[in-house]
């Protein structure tokens, strides 16, 4: 297993250590209000603090120093446990327009919520009482991030606000790729980049540069964008690896949960190029419903048969030497830059 690298773990511990914070005092809040508030925001903290990367905080953080910013400041931290909630929030709701039965290696949220309606024989439909929960949860991980981001400037709000449409504007893509059976490159590539790649490097780094106002703004976000985007389509690319041929026990889903979903990857819409008749036949298989595992099986060889896996880690090559270049080249202090080349490693070739 890739070992997180120190750029990233020294902030994680921060943002984690806001995070208790924040959501210890609502539980306690709320829960005083009402017994029963006291387990949807006890499922909050369990999604936001059970695991997770903490790339986003850490791009975050790190766009803020190479911006000039003190590495001490509170501000950023702030911010990065924002991003956090925020992206906890998409998770929640993912797993539901998804259907996903797990995160993180235990049920999804409107899975636990749906088998403890039907355990304790409630009112309605199960499925619907789960799904309405963790559909609720989100919107209270995302209330979260936004107080998080009160006082910040108007420069900072605006790419806030970016970031947020795009990562809605992604998932819609996404969504409506599913539905379609998709399997254009260009698509692919255009969902790639929206649904996560620039939500999870670019735009975290150029929220933490506006947070330390630097005096020249222009060329820093546009060296920032050079950084960002190849660099978060390659952490995109390297999920549609893992979600495909990832390992449960590694992951935290089920092997091949991509392709039982019928994701509109860009691994997927390699393969469809590439393939033959024969090799197309299989291919159709993804998306149609629950998989068995022969037939994952089959998929994933006709992935790496069309040789789509070998373009895909050719791809996820090329953007990680670019968003190096454009690291050494960019106009921030070389503490961020030490950092970020270390990021970019990690975020290429990591396996979960």
């Amino acid at each position: 297993m890739v070992v997180a690298p120190k750029s990233l773990a020294q902030v994680a511990a921060r943002v984690e250590a806001r995070l208790q914070i924040l959501l210890d005092a609502e539980t306690q809040r709320w829960s005083q209000l009402d017994r029963d508030l006291a387990q949807p925001f006890g499922e909050l903290s369990r999604l936001v603090l059970s695991g997770g990367k903490r790339l986003r905080p850490a791009f975050c953080f790190w766009g803020f120093v190479g911006a000039g910013g003190d590495p001490l400041d509170q501000h950023v931290i702030d911010a990065g446990a924002a991003i956090e909630l925020m992206h906890s929030c998409a998770l929640l709701h993912d797993d539901v327009i998804d259907g996903s039965l797990t995160r993180r290696g235990a049920p999804a949220t409107h899975e636990a919520y749906g088998a403890q309606h039907e355990a304790q024989k409630l009112a309605g439909e199960s499925r619907r009482f789960g799904e309405g929960a963790a559909i609720l949860i989100g919107d209270l991980s995302f209330v979260f991030s936004d107080q998080l981001l009160v006082g910040a400037s108007p420069q900072v709000w605006q790419i806030w606000n970016e970031l947020r449409l795009e990562l809605n504007i992604g998932q819609y893509l996404d969504l409506l790729g599913s539905a379609n059976r998709d399997r254009s490159i260009a698509k692919a590539e255009r969902i790639c980049r929206y649904k996560s790649g620039k939500y999870t490097v670019e735009r975290p780094l150029q929220l933490g540069a506006m947070l330390a106002a630097p005096p020249e703004t222009t060329e820093l976000l546009a060296a920032l964008s050079r950084i960002g985007l190849p660099l978060g389509d390659a952490f995109q690319m390297r999920d549609d690896v893992l979600g495909a041929l990832g390992e449960a026990a590694v992951t935290g889903k089920p092997v091949g949960d991509d392709l039982r979903e019928g994701k509109p990857t860009l691994l997927l819409a390699i393969a469809t190029a590439n393939a033959s008749a024969a090799q197309l036949k299989i291919l159709r298989l993804v998306g149609i419903g629950n998989l068995s595992d022969a037939q994952v099986a089959a998929v994933q060889h006709v992935l790496v048969e069309t040789g789509a896996v070998e373009q895909l880690e050719t791809r996820i090559r090329s953007n990680t030497d670019a968003a190096l270049g454009a690291i050494a080249a960019a106009p921030i202090a070389s503490q961020a830059r030490d950092a970020l080349t270390e990021l970019a490693h990690f975020v290429s070739w990591r396996d979960v």
